[in-house]
C-alpha cells in the first residue's frame, strides 16, 4: 500500500500583497522540513503515529508557527501550549493543555496516551507529568519571540479583543502509513490575549484532532470555539461513515457548518486509502502534502485544488 502525509501550519489573513516574502519563505521552508521528517518514517515502512509526531515536532520548533517556540501570548504575557495526538488503529488518544514549560507538547500528548490512564492532562500537573517522562522542560521565555510580544501589545491596545485579521498559526499533521493505518496530531499556542485558562479545539479529541481507521484522520486550524461546537473532526469522520460522502465533500460540508456558526478556519484530512483533502475559508493556509506516487506540494494561498 501507499502512504500519505499532509500537514498544516495555520490559516488566516495571508495574502501575497500582505505577507512579507521572507516570512512566506521561512514558512515554506518549515513545512518542507516537517514533510522531510515524517516522510523519512513513512517511506521506511514506519507508522503514521510516529510520522505525525515527528512532523509536528519540527513545526513546534519553528517560530514561524503558533505552536511551541513562537507561540502567541496570553493576556498576562505568557505562553500556554495545547496539543493532541490520536491513533486511528484503536482510537487511543492523548492530549495536554495549558502547558508552560514543556518543550515538545505533542510528545507530552503521546506520553499521556501511552503512559497514563487519562486522555487530557493540563497546566502545572501536565508539565510535571511530561518532565517525569523525560520530556525536556524550559523556561517560558524560551517560547516567546519579539513578534509575538508586538502582536500582544497591539491586541491589548485595542481593548484586548482578538484580532480576526491575525493568522491562526496552529500546526497539525495527518498521515496514513503503508499498512493503511491513520493518525493525527495538532499543536498550538491558542489565541493572542486569551484569558481565564481558555482552551481551544486543538487538544479536544473529536474537535480539532481525530483519527479513526474506519474513516479518516483530521487536524483543524481556526477559531477553536466554533470547531468545538461543530465537533469538527468527529463530524467529518461520521460523514464518511454514515452518509457515504467522499473525503473532500465531507470536509467542505464541515467547513460550511463552521461558517454557519460564525467561524472561519481550515481542515486537513487523509483516509486509509491514501486519499487526502484540505480546505479553508480564510485567504490562506500554510499546508503541504507528500506521499508515495504523488508530487510534493507546499502551498500558502489559493494556488489550485491539487491534493
Amino acid at each position: 500500500m501507499s502512504w500519505t502525509l499532509m500537514i498544516h501550519g495555520g490559516c488566516g489573513a495571508m495574502r501575497p500583497d500582505r505577507l512579507p516574502p521572507e516570512t512566506e519563505a521561512k514558512a515554506r521552508e518549515g513545512l518542507n522540513a516537517a514533510l522531510d521528517a515524517g516522510e523519512a518514517i513513512l517511506a521506511a515502512g514506519g507508522s503514521a503515529l510516529d510520522a505525525v509526531e515527528a512532523a509536528a515536532r519540527v513545526l513546534e520548533e519553528d517560530a514561524s508557527f503558533n505552536a511551541g517556540r513562537g507561540s502567541v501570548l496570553t493576556a498576562d504575557g505568557a505562553v500556554e501550549l495545547d496539543a493532541a495526538i490520536m491513533d486511528g488503529r484503536d482510537r487511543r488518544a492523548g492530549a495536554v493543555a495549558g502547558l508552560r514549560t514543556t518543550r515538545a507538547p505533542v510528545s507530552a500528548a503521546r506520553a499521556a496516551m501511552e503512559n497514563s490512564p487519562h486522555v487530557l492532562l493540563t497546566y502545572e500537573q501536565g508539565d510535571a507529568f511530561a518532565a517525569a517522562h523525560g520530556i525536556e522542560q524550559v523556561a517560558n521565555d524560551f517560547f516567546i519571540t519579539p513578534e509575538r510580544k508586538t502582536q500582544l501589545d497591539a491586541v491589548m491596545a485595542a481593548g484586548g479583543q482578538f484580532d480576526t485579521d491575525i493568522k491562526f498559526g496552529t500546526i497539525g499533521a495527518v498521515a496514513v502509513d503503508a499498512q493503511g493505518h491513520v493518525a493525527a496530531a495538532t499543536s498550538t499556542g491558542g489565541l493572542t490575549a486569551k484569558r481565564w485558562g481558555r482552551i481551544g479545539d486543538s487538544p479536544l479529541i473529536g474537535a480539532g484532532t481525530y483519527a479513526d481507521d474506519r474513516a479518516c484522520a483530521v487536524s483543524a486550524t481556526g477559531l477553536g470555539e466554533t470547531f468545538i461546537r461543530a465537533v469538527a473532526g468527529h463530524q467529518l469522520a461520521m460523514r464518511l461513515l454514515l452518509s457515504g460522502e467522499g473525503l473532500q465533500d465531507a470536509l467542505d460540508h464541515v467547513l460550511a457548518d463552521i461558517g454557519a456558526l460564525g467561524g472561519t478556519g481550515g481542515l486537513i484530512a487523509v483516509a486509509p486509502t491514501g486519499e487526502a483533502a484540505w480546505g479553508f475559508t480564510t485567504p490562506g493556509m500554510y499546508r503541504a502534502v507528500a506521499g508515495s506516487g504523488r508530487d510534493r506540494l507546499v502551498r500558502v494561498y489559493d494556488e489550485g485544488s491539487e491534493r
